[in-house]
């Protein structure tokens, strides 16, 4: 049945506390209301059904007939009510949902998850690839990595990461090219990274033009995962970071010709929208992310961000 706009819901509410505790004073205690706000939305449900619902005595409080045959069911559509709230409650309480960039999802967060489970074994996570963070009002996840150089307007950010970036190609790319011994080695080879990007101060660092250097047609959008498969397959050079990469270092999947590294003024953050602030889900990933960041042994090459 479609309810008016009129249905006396909050009166039913006041209703069900005073039947129950016998006593419109410890009704408004419990509900945090006047006893005259309580004594004016019995008056209102009295109006709606046309009778009323309480004998008022001088020291008791004794429901009418009308009461007695109101008060179960409003007892149970209260219950019912609860239910619902604690259920919904509880699956928003059991799932987080991660948006995270596809790199730092796949290289770094999901193979540490199942040790986040293991403290928090009543939350499922469900990870997502996602580039931008800045449509969360739109998909509205719990947590999400968002990669700027600065925090979104209107959303809790917590610095976690700044990275730093290297020439990394395959062995044999590097062979073909009789060695890298020197940066400008670097120049005989194609490209994968776009070689319009920031990364060209590396090059300024090292002390040499950047200006010859052979471009690919590959665009990977800045998806390091990407560039790092075509790398490793030999089709190119590309500006990795080693934290991501550390096992494909070590592997020699991929090289990593020298230990100079140039940031890209950009930083890693951890952001969720204020109202959830004191999810007790959002809080226990945050203390875990720190935590895992910081046992990393990566780190200890890594930058980490002040504060916002």
């Amino acid at each position: 049945m479609k309810l008016s706009r009129r249905f006396p819901l909050h009166a039913l509410r006041v209703f069900e506390a005073v039947a129950r505790l016998e006593n419109f004073t410890r009704a408004a205690e419990e509900l945090g209301m006047t006893q005259t706000a309580v004594s004016y939305q019995i008056k209102l449900l009295e109006d709606h059904l046309g009778d009323t619902v309480f004998l008022r005595k001088p020291r008791a409080l004794q429901l009418t007939e009308t009461g007695r045959r109101l008060l179960p069911k409003v007892t149970e559509a209260f219950t019912l009510l609860g239910d619902a709230v604690q259920s919904a409650r509880s699956i928003a309480d059991e799932t987080l949902e991660i948006h995270s960039p596809p790199t730092f999802a796949s290289h770094w967060l999901s193979p540490r998850l199942v040790a986040f489970q293991a403290q928090h074994p009543q939350i499922a996570v469900r990870l997502l690839r996602q580039m931008d963070a800045t449509d969360q009002q739109r998909t509205a996840p719990d947590v999400a990595i968002h990669i700027a150089s600065e925090p979104l307007d209107g959303m809790i950010c917590h610095p976690i990461l700044r990275l730093e970036y290297s020439p990394m190609l395959a062995p044999r790319l590097a062979e073909s090219a009789g060695g890298i011994r020197e940066p400008a080695d670097l120049l005989r080879l194609p490209w994968i990274s776009d070689t319009r990007g920031w990364w060209r101060e590396w090059f300024e660092a090292a002390g040499i033009d950047p200006a010859p250097i052979r471009r690919t047609t590959l665009n990977a959008l800045g998806a390091l995962d990407l560039e790092a498969k075509a790398a490793i397959a030999g089709h190119g050079v590309a500006m990795l970071s080693p934290f991501f990469f550390g096992d494909e270092l070590a592997t020699e999947r991929l090289v990593q010709p020298f230990d100079l590294c140039v940031g890209d003024g950009k930083i890693y953050w951890l952001v969720y929208q204020p109202a959830r602030r004191n999810a007790p889900k959002i809080k226990a990933f945050h203390v875990w992310l720190q935590s895992a960041l910081a046992q990393d042994p990566a780190m200890k090459a890594v930058e980490t961000p002040p504060a916002a």
